[in-house]
């Protein structure tokens, strides 16, 4: 889990330094006109959010880990007792090759072989699935805080949003720029009314 939240962390780092020029992406102007259009530093509106803070206290974000964590769980438990089931089939060739001719203990012992091979493709497979899992998850992060994001920009006359945690590269900014509480609060808010209104279309069937 602990290299779950460092890749989310990176993903989201990224995906908060995307610069929000919103009032300047009409693809019909000109070359010229778009030179015309630079923003001023005196004007350019800038915050920050906190990346650490948003996935300790994103419901969304909590929920999708504790679903990745049951699958992980899960898909450990059962390669560990396929593995033990395995193991404990060598213990008993080792007890009983004595009784056996040499080409019964040829057939077993290629047998468990095979089933070794097996039990490596079978982790290599739940490993991707995991990955892919992760990956998805990474996936709905991104869209759902660059899409907020984008209103939350538009909505403030943001300019730029910048992540400011350690490593970020932003040495310092005035708290006066963190927006982090209510980027988290309104992501809660959305997050809450969507589960409202899965809920409420459910029951109308």
């Amino acid at each position: 889990m602990k290299n779950l939240s460092i890749v989310l962390n990176i993903i989201l780092i990224i995906a908060v330094a995307i610069l929000y020029v919103l009032h300047f992406s009409n693809k019909a102007e000109t070359v010229a006109e778009k030179e015309a259009k630079v923003v001023d530093l005196d004007d350019l509106a800038i915050a920050y959010v906190n990346t650490d803070s948003v996935l300790q206290n994103y419901d969304f974000f909590k929920e999708l880990s504790d679903e990745f964590e049951a699958k992980q769980k899960k898909a450990e438990t059962n390669l560990q007792n396929r593995a033990n089931g395995l193991q404990q089939e060598f213990v008993n060739f080792q007890n009983t090759a004595g009784n056996m001719t040499r080409n019964q203990a040829m057939a077993v012992q290629e047998d468990l072989q095979k089933k070794e091979l097996n039990l490596r493709q079978y982790e290599q497979t739940l490993r991707q699935e995991l990955m892919q899992e992760e990956a998805k998850m990474t996936d709905q992060l991104y869209t759902k805080l660059t899409d907020y994001l984008k209103d939350y920009g538009t909505d403030n006359q943001l300019q730029l949003v910048l992540t400011y945690t350690r490593g970020s590269g932003v040495l310092f900014a005035s708290d006066s720029l963190d927006i982090t509480n209510e980027v988290i609060n309104g992501l809660n808010q959305e997050h809450k009314l969507k589960i409202t209104e899965k809920t409420d279309s459910t029951a109308s069937k």
